[in-house]
Formats: C-alpha cells, structure tokens, sequence
C-alpha cells in the first residue's frame, strides 16, 4: 500500500495512512514518514495494530495492539529511545516505555502516571538535552475527553511581529520542575535535576527552520528582571495558544501520535475519571538546543 499524508491544517498536523508500523518500514517508507514528520510536526496514524494471517479456525483474522517491541523498534528507527526518570511509571519489561494511565492495580497502586501535561509544554525540556520526538500509542481510551492539543511553534515564531523577533534575538530561558509541573516526582528524582538553559528562539537541526521554545517548563528569562520576564514568557505562552497554530486529536483506541518536539508544545485535556485512559510513551533522545 502506498502511504498517504494527508494535512490536518495548514500550519500543524498530518494523518498517514498506508504505513504498516507494526513491521519494519522499508527504507523508502520510512522516508517517507521522516519527510512528513519534518513537514507537518504532528503525525496521526489511526488505528494501528497488527492483523494475523487468518487460519481455518481464525475467521475473520486476529487483530492485536502494536506490542511494546514493536513501539520500541519504530523509536529507534528516530534515535536513541530514552528512559524517562519516572521510573515508577515505566513498563515492567521495558524500561524505554512510560505508562500514562489513570487505572489502578488490584491493591489500589497506579498503573501509570496520572493527569500529566495538562498545560502547555514541550517534553522534558528541563534536561540539557530535551526530547526530539515523543510517540504515544493508545490502549484504552474514553468515550469523550482526553484529548491531545498541539500548537505549532514554528508557525506561532513567524506569525511574530518584527519587533518582538528582534526582541527575542539572543534569549535564553531557565528551564526546570517545581511541585505544579511535576507533583509526581519523588524527592530523589528532583534531586537529580538541575536547572538548565535553552534559547528562547530553536533553530531546528533538521529544517533550519525557528521556532519560539518555551512552554510550563520555562520559568524564567536569562538577565531580564522578573516583572519583564514573567511578561515575555506570558506574552509567548498566549501567542503559542492561538487557535490558528493548533491541531487537536481526539483519541480511538490503537491511535499512535508523534510530535516534534522542537517545534511543538502540547497539553493534555480533560475527562470522566471513571473511564480508563491507558497510554504507552516513548521518546527519542535529542541534541542541545540552539
């Protein structure tokens, strides 16, 4: 089957179809899905899973759930898969894979982490080397709610007017957690982190393209008093939020997600906590930005 992209909007977002992600993509393929990945910032594949042959006793053929090898395998066909620093929520056999879940085990224990990213931020930015691209695949979805947002940064950076690129030229922000953005880490893992710097204004390695990073992670703007920082990084927050740079997805259970995260910020939304909503997340290790 020949892989289809076809645009979500015109600054953010493409559904790909004719992609067997389950399988090992040929080199043409997944050129092809790199391609669109670089073009668009946010791909959608609906419904990926993995069809068995049918057998006399298999009628109609077995559908299955991507499994983790096979998540983990499309990952590295990016980069390094990472291991996220929550390690209380990662799978029990794959270290690479962080459950996001609000179920509960049988003695009342979370199965995943619950609620994450419901703001505006760009994954793990308050490491040195921050995310390129994060995958989320889901198993079990509500009926309604739930849903991913995502906001291109790259469009927001040249929507800018010519006195605030100017402005920015030269920036950088501190990047870190507090107790809002990250109730679930332990003392330990806080402990591990430090704060770090990024521009203001990235430069994608990629496309050469700029975009405005920022996101709930940035807490402050290098040299700049605190009333004049807090009001950069608002004034970028609320710019990045407009409708016209966003792209939401409204999950089906099997859906697989990937972003960009050099060029994209995102939030989860909200939902009936008596449904279920179980995720599996990889990432891919990134550079410094610049």
């Amino acid at each position: 089957m020949t892989i289809a992209v076809e645009p979500l909007t015109t600054s953010i977002g493409a559904e790909v179809s004719g992609a067997d992600l389950g399988a090992a993509l040929s080199e043409g393929d997944f050129n092809a899905v790199h391609d669109a990945f670089l073009e668009h910032s946010v791909l959608v594949f609906r419904g990926l899973s993995v069809t068995l042959a049918s057998t006399p006793a298999q009628t109609p053929a077995q559908t299955l759930a991507l499994t983790p090898d096979q998540h983990i395998a499309l990952t590295r066909r990016f980069g390094e898969a990472e291991v996220h620093i929550l390690n209380q929520f990662h799978h029990a056999d794959h270290p690479e894979i962080l459950i996001l879940s609000n179920g509960k085990d049988a003695g009342g224990k979370p199965l995943g982490l619950e609620d994450a990213g419901r703001y505006w931020h760009t994954d793990v930015s308050y490491t040195k080397r921050p995310s390129m691209a994060s995958f989320l695949y889901a198993h079990d979805v509500p009926p309604e709610g739930g849903d991913t947002v995502f906001a291109s940064t790259r469009a927001a950076y040249d929507a800018l007017s010519a006195d605030w690129k100017a402005r920015l030229q030269g920036l950088r922000a501190v990047h870190g957690l507090n107790r809002i953005t990250a109730p679930k880490f332990t003392d330990e893992q806080f402990a591990a982190l430090d704060y770090v710097e990024h521009p203001l204004v990235r430069t994608h390695p990629e496309t050469g393209r700029k975009a405005i990073y920022a996101g709930a992670f940035a807490l402050s703007v290098v040299g700049r008093p605190e009333n004049e920082s807090r009001e950069i990084l608002d004034f970028l927050a609320d710019h990045c939020a407009k409708p016209e740079f966003q792209v939401r997805h409204a999950w089906r259970a099997h859906d697989l997600v990937m972003w960009d995260n050099r060029c994209v910020v995102h939030h989860a939304t909200g939902f009936d906590q008596k449904h279920l909503r179980h995720m599996h997340r990889t990432t891919v290790a990134g550079d410094d930005p610049v």
